[in-house]
């Protein structure tokens, strides 16, 4: 299977008093994963990336055990789980060699924040999200 991973640092403020990881950061880890992993395929000159956006359509997390704060970070996998003309959606695992801590997906939709309207996925688009796509 293809999967991103991206190491995720925890901080002493992701914890609550109890010392467990707030589950809201769950959705955090989550974006910053999915934003390192599209970097590539991000334009650089600003109005083109806001013509071809992407917007978080549906999140979803499962929380399988409680994530203690520690120095030692986790890591979040990332994998396409379907790619359609104008949206796909992705599946997340936070976990280490272990533990999976949760699991996630998200639906993001190809967008064009100039028009406010959705759009339609490119051909390099496309043939990124494939590299990450289940087989």
């Amino acid at each position: 299977m293809h999967h991103y991973t991206y190491t995720c640092p925890l901080r002493w403020s992701d914890a609550d008093a109890y010392g467990h990881v707030n589950n809201a950061l769950f959705l955090r880890y989550m974006e910053e994963a999915r934003t390192r992993m599209c970097q590539e395929i991000l334009h650089a000159d600003e109005a083109e990336r806001r013509r071809k956006a992407f917007v978080v359509s549906r999140a979803a997390v499962v929380y399988r055990a409680a994530l203690h704060y520690r120095e030692d970070p986790v890591d979040v996998h990332v994998r396409v789980t379907q790619r359609r003309a104008a949206s796909f959606e992705l599946a997340y695992e936070i976990r280490d060699a272990d533990q999976v801590y949760a699991e996630g997906t998200t639906a993001i939709a190809a967008y064009n924040l100039e028009d406010g309207q959705p759009r339609r996925l490119t051909e390099p688009e496309l043939a990124f999200l494939a590299r990450y796509t289940e087989s």
